[in-house]
């Protein structure tokens, strides 16, 4: 059956004009005449049967339709583009996945250990797109997603990578001349707050048997990395897993003010959806990024959680 979509030359021709707000800029971009890109567009308004500009004496102008229209165009062509030169640049050779990520994991844990995975694949292209909640596959490029959470979601399979531990962390000008904040001395700093796990605080505070009013109050921050550089910055104490501010640590630009740590409820899985379960260039990056986390359940066996 033949597809219902229009030229692709009418799709460039809108998407241009669009951006523009202008047939005139659009002709520029594309080296072709004015009268050409009003042809486009209006042989695209007439296979639509929809008006997607709005002509005047001062030029033209999107329509509700059109500026609805022309952000799903412009996304589908930049996909198009993409995947266009990917192919050019592999020529055809070799394999893409697509891994959606926690930023602050991404940046501080896999990809210093990425380009292991690199040397060993090198015909096996990751790219790595920033993913901070929950979502479905369905209707996305993801092949496959590490998150922090409670675990795989439906319809899904994967591994365990690794647990955490949260523990609580400032700058050493925060608290100097102090070493460390005492049961009575929490009130005097302010308390940074993920967005994502608004209840981290209280948690960290229950486990140790203590009631903090307050304990939800302080600037929000969607990032661990957000946290830790607050937290540098002498902002106020941060809760963060302790693998992600190990250098941190190490170089003394934060401290842990308390001993106690919190085993955290989330650990960090990589999920695939069920029918990429048999995509041979994941099982590769699956099991060598088990190894790299000293999953006991590293291979095969760790297709299913």
């Amino acid at each position: 059956m033949r597809r219902k979509i229009p030229s692709t030359g009418a799709m460039c021709a809108f998407e241009s004009a669009a951006r523009h707000q202008s047939f005139t800029k659009a002709a520029d971009e594309l080296a072709v005449t004015q009268s050409a890109i009003c042809r486009q567009i209006g042989s695209l308004e007439d296979f639509l049967g929809v008006k997607l500009f709005r002509r005047s004496r001062r030029g033209v102008a999107l329509t509700e339709a059109g500026l609805a229209y022309s952000r799903k165009v412009a996304a589908r062509l930049d996909d198009f583009e993409r995947d266009t030169i990917e192919l050019m640049a592999k020529g055809g050779q070799g394999a893409t996945l697509e891994l959606a990520v926690v930023p602050t994991f991404a940046t501080k844990w896999l990809l210093p250990r990425l380009p292991l995975f690199h040397a060993r694949h090198p015909d096996i292209t990751v790219n790595l797109t920033s993913q901070t909640r929950p979502f479905l596959f369905e209707g996305t490029e993801f092949d496959a997603a590490i998150h922090a959470g409670p675990g795989i979601w439906p319809g899904t399979e994967g591994v365990r990578l690794m647990g955490e531990s949260l523990i609580a962390v400032c700058s050493p000008s925060l608290i100097a001349p102090r070493k460390a904040v005492g049961r009575s001395d929490w009130k005097r700093y302010p308390l940074l707050q993920q967005s994502t796990r608004p209840y981290a605080w209280r948690e960290w505070f229950a486990s140790r048997g203590l009631e903090m009013e307050g304990d939800m109050a302080g600037p929000r921050l969607e990032l661990f990395s957000m946290l830790a550089e607050a937290a540098k910055q002498g902002m106020g104490i941060a809760l963060i897993p302790r693998f992600l501010v190990d250098d941190e640590l190490k170089r003394g630009a934060l401290i842990q003010v308390s001993e106690h740590e919190l085993p955290s409820s989330r650990s960090y899985y990589l999920i695939f959806p069920e029918e990429k379960a048999e995509n041979a260039a994941l099982g590769k990056f699956l099991d060598w990024i088990a190894m790299q986390a000293g999953s006991a359940t590293a291979g095969p066996a760790a297709r299913r959680t």
